[in-house]
């Protein structure tokens, strides 16, 4: 099949979209704790969905997964579990530097490790990338993508320069700016894992395409893997917080610190909504990357852009920008154009490399 970037950003913007909106079913959920809800979600995310979706797609998933060495398959999942660190730690990394100047650093170094990393390790970059036509605009791509996601922060800092003293203190009340950064760079880093998991097992993906899979899914067996490591940590996590807070009896509707109970089915569903959603952005990436050609490295900016797109919606959907002054409104929907515009760029360069 020959490729189709055009096709491969709209699919990035639909994982960007998956990803934007997964928190919206957890708002739903009430009396459970957030360990409870957070895992109970990411059964579905990390466990349910990926099996569910690659069983129908993969043509002889344990097949393929019998072949997959057994070396590939431990950095998938190792991989997996570094980026399940850097989600953990985002956030603290809004809990010291605050939202804007969080956001900032976490995902431009997320989107700039994500991006760069795998081709300057399998030693393509300087060939491939910096010295083709097509691959310096493909960085230009990534590097107005980065200035999108300054002017988006920039503009969440002056919305929050205009709250009173006691609103800041409320919002950021353990600013540790030394710390905040510390944590940041180390969320980044490690939520970057997640692009080097999906590069580790290509191997997995040239299995299910020899098995006869489509070439839009030959990615999903591997984000079964990668998606494994991400629960290992998370489940860690989680298991620990249960224990600590004694919250595990909420899945059988134990009554919390109010003494109400809740409703166990519509929390269910709307964790399963929200995992599953988490899940396709991850569904949907692996289809763009597919048809991004030999730049398929640039999938992980392209995915870092959308999400930022979307979520900045969420947030006027949600009235968070309301009280913002015109100028600042104006200047998040200005990071959000250059966010779009870079799609445009990326998609273009990857387009003349086909």
């Amino acid at each position: 099949m020959i490729a189709n970037p055009l096709l491969g950003v709209l699919f990035h913007w639909l994982g960007g979209l998956a990803s934007a909106s997964f928190y919206v079913p957890f708002r739903g959920v009430k009396r459970w704790n957030w360990e409870i809800f957070w895992i109970t979600g990411g059964i579905f995310s990390w466990v349910v969905a990926p099996w569910f979706f690659a069983s129908v797609q993969t043509q002889d998933l344990m097949g393929v997964m019998r072949q997959a060495p057994s070396s590939v398959v431990g950095w998938c999942v190792f991989f997996g579990v570094l980026w399940g660190f850097g989600g953990l730690t985002y956030g603290l990394t809004m809990r010291y530097l605050g939202l804007s100047l969080g956001m900032a650093v976490v995902l431009g170094l997320c989107t700039v490790f994500g991006t760069l990393i795998p081709p300057i390790f399998d030693g393509t970059f300087m060939t491939e990338i910096a010295g083709t036509t097509h691959g310096r605009i493909v960085l230009l791509g990534l590097a107005v993508t980065l200035l999108g996601i300054i002017v988006v922060a920039r503009a969440g800092a002056r919305k929050d320069e205009a709250l009173s003293p006691a609103q800041k203190a409320a919002a950021v009340a353990e600013f540790d700016f030394k710390k905040g950064i510390a944590v940041a760079i180390f969320s980044g880093i490690m939520s970057s894992c997640f692009a080097f998991g999906l590069a580790a097992g290509q191997p997995v993906n040239e299995l299910s395409r020899a098995a006869g899979t489509g070439p839009l899914w030959v990615g999903l067996p591997a984000l079964c893997l990668v998606m494994f490591g991400g629960l290992v940590t998370n489940a860690l996590w989680c298991g620990w917080l249960i224990v600590k807070n004694k919250s595990a009896g909420q899945w059988l509707g134990a009554p919390d610190a109010s003494g109400q109970r809740p409703k166990l089915l519509p929390n269910f569903l709307l964790c399963a909504l929200a995992g599953t959603a988490w899940y396709f952005q991850f569904f949907f990436y692996t289809m763009g990357e597919s048809q991004m050609g030999r730049f398929g490295f640039s999938s992980w900016t392209l995915h870092m852009a959308s999400i930022i797109i979307f979520g900045t919606l969420w947030g006027f959907a949600f009235r968070e920008w309301k009280d913002a002054a015109p100028a600042v409104r104006r200047m998040v929907w200005t990071g959000v154009g250059l966010l779009v515009f870079a799609t445009i760029i990326i998609g273009y360069g990857n387009r003349l490399a086909v």
